[in-house]
């Protein structure tokens, strides 16, 4: 770091420019929402007070949802370990028939999550799902809301939030030294002493970094209880929403809210301690890569293939049905009773042919792609500043720019609708609550840190001599900037726009507070439909919708895992036979700093 980096700062225009808007926008959306907020709720009349504090005390419903999203997440932690740590052995390290099937079976909770995956197990397993009414027609003794409430929500998150171990914990298991197995083998430990005292405390420093992050998914989840939950069983977030829509509980959906927040700061500041300390998290080199292990029991080797084949089923059940019934009339799909007469094309036309019914649908793709790309155009030129001047004032802005990830997007939200609700002088004197233009905003603003990490990755990996040589040359910055230094971050920009596009499309934690009744997105019209009887009508759309959006999905992930695989093994074969990929170092936005990176920590579980 060089003491002149913040005069150097201050004789570009460019940059000048870049800051001023950053500051603006860094006070006006990450710290006056959340400031308002915590004002709002303890100093309501300028002097402080603990109203909220005694109201949530007071409020049986308020304390039972505090139990129940603690409770589901402690719960979480055990069983998405338990699930997650062995598809990833049975895929990864054992030596199972079928695992590249397997794989794709526990993959398909990348292609869909959040509001989809909740209200396709609800119009599966749900009140009035197919599974549940078939099994109705031959006993009908049986209850109809039998898949509801902690059990639901627990089987449901389980088998979502396993996409953290896929991608992660995978990726660690491959980095480990087949060496040490062949040692610990040749001087007599077992296969399974071998997967306990070497595999899996080689794997601690994942398995811890995902166990943190799943129990902030069950803290914070909103739409698998608020689906799936019913009565008797809702946590944290679905008391924010319902305690929002009244002035008068505002003020307890405010503190149920920081509480969430608190609760998410204080876990993240653990596992940076923990990381920091150095006792879990480490980097080795792997000198030979690892290879399948065989079962030798023959037993076990049976109960692991049959255990392994019937998660695949409750995997890639709710995906192969959803996309039958897609292509099935609704009411064959409520009478749990589907013949050959009840296969149609009329979902698909209805979709399409009517306006009003494809609308959510544009909606959502139109506030997806603009958020995309205008939070990557825009922290392409705030990460080269903050990535080039290291000072106190650039690493002050990165900081602040990573409020987004350490507060719940339910808490950043009802923070907008508190601020904007009234006149600002930082927007101009407008009012955004209740306009189109604050949802977007809140796109943006949760899009923020991931997007800033891996761009500044991305321009660390470009080598200083470039942008000498083009100032040596009589280059401008900005001339530098477009014809130098942004055509090598533009793979890693297009890879981040369309996971950050691919995870907006089906947003509700965000919509439910912003959403303009006249621009009505996908996640809300998804979860309207799941709503009772009266809205059967719409279960069929709601398969389509869901289709189109593992389509997109898919491509996405196509896109962002499948080239960027492609490539990497092109690279490897090339490297090995003496080619330029031997000679020198990966091109800069790939690797570390590109897609495979990007790919990884975009994949965060929706429920």
């Amino acid at each position: 770091m060089r003491n002149s980096s913040l005069g150097a700062m201050l004789r570009s225009p460019l940059v000048i420019v870049v800051s001023v808007v950053l500051v603006w926008f860094i006070a006006t959306f990450l710290l006056f929402p959340n400031i308002n907020l915590l004002v709002s709720t303890f100093f309501p009349g300028g002097e402080f007070s603990a109203r909220a504090v005694e109201k949530l005390v007071s409020s049986e419903r308020a304390m039972k949802s505090l139990w129940h999203s603690f409770l589901l997440a402690i719960t979480l932690s055990v069983t998405v370990n338990v699930v997650g740590i062995f598809i990833v052995l049975v895929t990864k390290y054992f030596q199972i028939r079928g695992a590249r099937v397997l794989w794709l079976g526990y993959a398909t909770t990348l292609i869909y999550g959040g509001i989809v995956l909740a209200a396709g197990y609800n119009f599966i397993y749900g009140r009035y799902g197919f599974i549940t009414n078939a099994v109705r027609n031959v006993w009908p003794e049986v209850d109809p809301n039998w898949f509801s409430g902690f059990f639901a929500v627990v089987l449901v998150m389980t088998f979502a939030t396993t996409t953290n171990h896929m991608l992660f914990l995978s990726s660690s298991l491959a980095k480990i030294d087949y060496q040490t197995i062949e040692a610990a083998r040749n001087m007599g430990a077992s296969t399974w002493r071998i997967l306990w005292k070497i595999v899996l405390p080689a794997l601690r420093p994942m398995i811890f970094a995902v166990t943190v992050l799943t129990f902030l998914t069950g803290l914070g989840a909103l739409t698998a209880p608020i689906v799936l939950g019913g009565p008797d069983f809702q946590t944290i977030a679905p008391m924010i929403v319902t305690f929002s829509k009244s002035t008068s509980s505002r003020d307890l959906a405010a503190l149920l809210a920081i509480i969430l927040g608190v609760a998410t700061i204080i876990l993240l500041a653990v596992m940076n301690r923990v990381e920091k300390s150095g006792v879990y998290f480490s980097v080795a080199k792997v000198a030979t890569p690892l290879q399948k292990q065989r079962i030798p029991n023959r037993a076990a080797n049976v109960i692991v293939h049959i255990v392994a084949y019937i998660l695949f089923v409750i995997y890639a059940a709710p995906v192969l049905l959803i996309v039958l019934f897609s292509f099935v009339d609704s009411t064959a799909v409520l009478t749990g009773s589907i013949t050959l007469s009840s296969f149609t094309l009329d979902n698909y036309a209805t979709v399409f042919g009517t306006p009003a019914v494809l609308r959510p649908f544009v909606v959502s793709v139109v506030y997806s792609a603009l958020a995309a790309f205008i939070v990557v155009g825009g922290l392409l030129f705030v990460s080269r500043v903050i990535q080039k001047y290291r000072n106190p004032v650039t690493s002050t802005l990165e900081y602040l720019l990573h409020i987004p990830w350490i507060l719940p997007t339910i808490l950043i939200a009802l923070a907008l609708v508190m601020t904007f609700d009234r006149p600002n002088p930082l927007i101009g004197g407008q009012v955004l609550t209740g306009t189109a233009v604050l949802l977007l905003v809140a796109y943006i603003i949760v899009k923020i840190p991931f997007t800033l990490r891996l761009l500044k990755a991305a321009f660390a990996s470009i080598p200083d001599s470039l942008e000498d040589a083009a100032r040596i040359l009589g280059a401008k910055s900005l001339f530098t900037f477009r014809k130098v230094l942004f055509p090598l971050v533009i793979p890693t920009a297009a890879a981040i726009t369309a996971l950050n596009f691919n995870s907006l499309l089906d947003d509700y934690d965000a919509a439910v507070f912003l959403y303009h009744p006249l621009y009505e997105p996908l996640g809300i019209a998804i979860k309207a439909s799941t709503e009772g009887e009266n809205n059967l009508d719409s279960m069929s759309i709601t398969f389509v919708y869901t289709v189109l959006l593992m389509i997109i999905m898919g491509l996405t992930m196509y896109l962002v895992y499948g080239r960027s695989a492609g490539s990497k093994k092109r690279r490897t074969r090339f490297s090995v036979i003496g080619g330029p990929a031997a000679a020198g170092p990966a091109a800069p936005g790939t690797d570390a700093a590109g897609t495979d990176a990007v790919a990884t920590a975009g994949a965060n579980p929706r429920t």
